[in-house]
Parts: C-alpha cells; sequence; structure tokens
C-alpha cells in the first residue's frame, strides 16, 4: 500500500524542488537563469509601421477570425513584422482578446465554463492566460507551428546557443525524434522571446501576446510564473518517466500550480496565503489528470505516475497498457491511495475559495467542482481509466456550473453550514 502524502508546507514559488524553494526563490541555478535571460531587445527585429497600424484600426471591426472552413484564424497574420514599437490602438486589443476568448470557448469547454460569468475585464483576462498556456502546450505536445521570424526556418545562432546550454544544464538527451526535438525546443525559444515582450516596451503582434501584455500589465502578475510554465513544456522534451512524487511533484507546479497561481492575482486577494493555496489547487487538478490519462500516455510512450510507487505495489509500467492493469489486483488499491493524496492537496485548494472575492470565487470553484467530480468517477469506476475516457458530459458541467455560481454568488452566508451537510453526504458539490 502507498504511504499517505501530506501536503507540503511550500513557500511560493516552488524552484526545483519539492522539499523547499527558499533556496530557489534566493538563489536562481543556472538554468533559472538562462531561461529568465530570453529577451526580445526592441531593435532586434522589424517592428509594423504606424500606417500599417491605422489600417488595421480601421479595419478592426470587419476583420474576421475564421476562415471558411469555419477554423479560427490570427487576424495579424499578414503582418511581416513581430512588433509594434508603439502602443497600438485599443481597437487591436479588443480584436486580441476576441481570438483569445474564442479560441478558449474552442479548446477548453471545462475551463470557459468556470469563468464565463466573471466580470467582463476578468473574463477576458482568464481567456488570455488560456490561450498563452494552450498554445505552449501545443508546442510541446501538438503540432503546432508558431508565427515569428526564425521559428520556423534554419536555426537562428541565438537559438543554437540556447538549445546548446540548455542541453548542458539539463545534463540529458531529448526523447523524441531528432527533427521534431529541434522543431520543437526552437518553437518554444521564440515562445518565451514573445513572453518577453510582455515586459518591456515593444507589444507583439501576435493576439496571444498582445491581449496578455494588457492582463499583465492590469492585474502585475509576475514573469516567473509563466517562465515556469515553457520550462514545463521543455521539461517534456527531457523526461517521459518520474521516478519519485516528488520529482512529479516538479512537473505538476510548473504545468498547473502556476496557472493557479496566474489566475490569483486576475480573481483578486489580500491574505498571501492565497499563493500557497492556488498552488496546491493546482497540484491537485494535475495530479487528477495524470490518473485519468494514464492509458493515453502509455501509448505516447509517457508514464507520468512515480515509478517507485508502482514498483512497491507489485506493477510495472507494461502493466499499464493494453488495458490489462484492471485485471491486476493492486492497481485499484493503488488509485484509491493515489486520489487520497490527490485529496489533501484538494482540501488545501477548498481552502482558496474564501480568500478570494465573491464576484471571482465561483470560478475556481467550478474547476474545483469539475476534477472532483472526475476523481469521483474513477474511484466509482475502480480506476479502470483505460476500456473508456472518464470525463463529464454536458449535463454535468452544466449542473455543477450553476450549483457553484447559486453557491459563490448568491446563497447568504448564514446558509453556509447546510450546503456542506449536503455536500457531505453528496447531495450537492463540496465547494
Amino acid at each position: 500500500m502507498l504511504e499517505r502524502r501530506k501536503p507540503l508546507d511550500l513557500l511560493f514559488p516552488l524552484k526545483g524542488g519539492a522539499e523547499s524553494s527558499v533556496e530557489a526563490k534566493t538563489s536562481p541555478t543556472p538554468l533559472d537563469r538562462l531561461r529568465a535571460g530570453v529577451m526580445l531587445a526592441r531593435d532586434a527585429v522589424k517592428a509594423v509601421s504606424v500606417t500599417a497600424m491605422e489600417a488595421l484600426r480601421e479595419g478592426a471591426m470587419m476583420i474576421g477570425l475564421f476562415n471558411e472552413r469555419n477554423e479560427l484564424i490570427d487576424p495579424f497574420v499578414d503582418l511581416d513584422a513581430p512588433i509594434w514599437s508603439d502602443k497600438p490602438p485599443i481597437e487591436l486589443y479588443r480584436l486580441a482578446y476576441r481570438y483569445c476568448e474564442e479560441l478558449t470557448k474552442r479548446e477548453a469547454g471545462n475551463f470557459y465554463h468556470s469563468f464565463k460569468y466573471l466580470p467582463d475585464e476578468q473574463r477576458l483576462a482568464m481567456c488570455a492566460v488560456y490561450a498563452f498556456c494552450r498554445r505552449a502546450d501545443d508546442i510541446a505536445d501538438g503540432d503546432w507551428a508558431d508565427r515569428f521570424p526564425g521559428s520556423t526556418v534554419e536555426l537562428s545562432q541565438e537559438a543554437i546557443e540556447y538549445r546548446l546550454q540548455l542541453e548542458s544544464l539539463q545534463n540529458r538527451t531529448t526523447i523524441l525524434e531528432d527533427e521534431m526535438y529541434l522543431n520543437k525546443i526552437n518553437q518554444l525559444f521564440f515562445f518565451r522571446k514573445k513572453l518577453s515582450t510582455c515586459y518591456n516596451d515593444v507589444y507583439s503582434t501576435d493576439p496571444v501576446f498582445l491581449a496578455l501584455k494588457d492582463t499583465i500589465t492590469r492585474y502585475n502578475i509576475p514573469r516567473g510564473v509563466f517562465d515556469d510554465l515553457i520550462s514545463g513544456m521543455e521539461d517534456d522534451l527531457y523526461s517521459n518517466r518520474y521516478r519519485t512524487f516528488e520529482e512529479l511533484y516538479v512537473y505538476c507546479y510548473r504545468v498547473a500550480s502556476v496557472v493557479g497561481l496566474m489566475c490569483i492575482e486576475i480573481y483578486g486577494y489580500d491574505d498571501p496565503r492565497a499563493r500557497k493555496f492556488a498552488e496546491s489547487w493546482g497540484i491537485f487538478m494535475q495530479l487528477t489528470n495524470v490518473l485519468r490519462d494514464v492509458g493515453e500516455d502509455i501509448e505516447r510512450d509517457r508514464v507520468y505516475l512515480p515509478l517507485d510507487e508502482l514498483e512497491r505495489n507489485g506493477m510495472t509500467e507494461s502493466d499499464l497498457s493494453g488495458g490489462k492493469v484492471v485485471l491486476n489486483t493492486a492497481w485499484e488499491p493503488y488509485c484509491h491511495h493515489y486520489a487520497k493524496r490527490a485529496r489533501t492537496y484538494l482540501e488545501e485548494a477548498r481552502q482558496l475559495l474564501p480568500l478570494l472575492p465573491r464576484r471571482t470565487r465561483y470560478s475556481p470553484a467550478a474547476m474545483i467542482a469539475f476534477y472532483d467530480k472526475i476523481l469521483k468517477q474513477i474511484e466509482k469506476q475502480q480506476g479502470d481509466v483505460f476500456t473508456r475516457r472518464v470525463g463529464l458530459n454536458k449535463v454535468q458541467k452544466l449542473s455543477l456550473a450553476a450549483a457553484v455560481y447559486l453557491r459563490h454568488r448568491f446563497l447568504p452566508r448564514f446558509l453556509d453550514p447546510v450546503w456542506a451537510g449536503l455536500a457531505r453526504i453528496g447531495l450537492l458539490p463540496n465547494v
């Protein structure tokens, strides 16, 4: 049986190890410095002219976001330069936000349901953050070809030097085929370049980064969380196995906790404990994703479950293929204890909610409710995540979202104990 792991009392932000973030916060590693040093200077690239900016401004309301096949298209795709050196007009910001919102609607039904009722400014900011995360994941785990001079042609010397330094500091080789690896690491390098435009005095002509820059400016979101997410995407190019839970935790932090840390800056908070609980929120959601996607991941030659835990429970990674694991008597107890550990982070995630304003509390509460329901379904199916994908149908999503919205936007506080009592017996979502 697995030993129950208690939530880690971590300081924000965690960098490099699951036990403590203090050392990394005060003494950044060479790898941290390399990644943070990727910047885009104003004079490094060609800028879009003021004439082109004004032409776009006049036609902003008429510019379409879809092609004849109803596919989402970049409204600035025809621009021949990656930046504006002057601040674009408000019409182009609106167009960029429209693009991010449409991307979110199409790619993330669960997430969009969780924040579509936020005030307009915060809803659009969440869409910008999601679009950034989606595009980074599409590069690392899909076939997205980002648009940036040098990103889709022969590698620039700067990109080559970055890759070589990264490989040296990683002290390991890629798990991908060479051509695919070179393309993805190059793409992620230029993705970091675009991110730097959000923290200097130029403006990206990529709608995602134009909207993101405005969001970052409004809500003062630190760059570190965005850099950490890209680092998580880079990790996927070098690692497809995790020996211990501590190794998995670092990965979960980089690809999920940092998203929670981005979101709470948009939601608003005063109590610094919100950062710790947001970190646990991300860990809970990613641990749930890992368990839900075990079957799909093994088909892609990825095993996120800690190998030492599988071995202690009498299983090997080969047992995870072909669905035969459901016949293994050790699998269901393993899932039970895995879920129990995930719920320790869920309990901390729930402590985030009272620290947020009531007008925004609904959004993380809905996401927590969705993933809590998914974890319960996995347990109900005795850990069978192989013969069918565990997920929520549209009715479940809408009913959960409606219940959570009622709970956090309209229910008087004196009825909180009544709701909590009904939640304990499973009649209402426990958020």
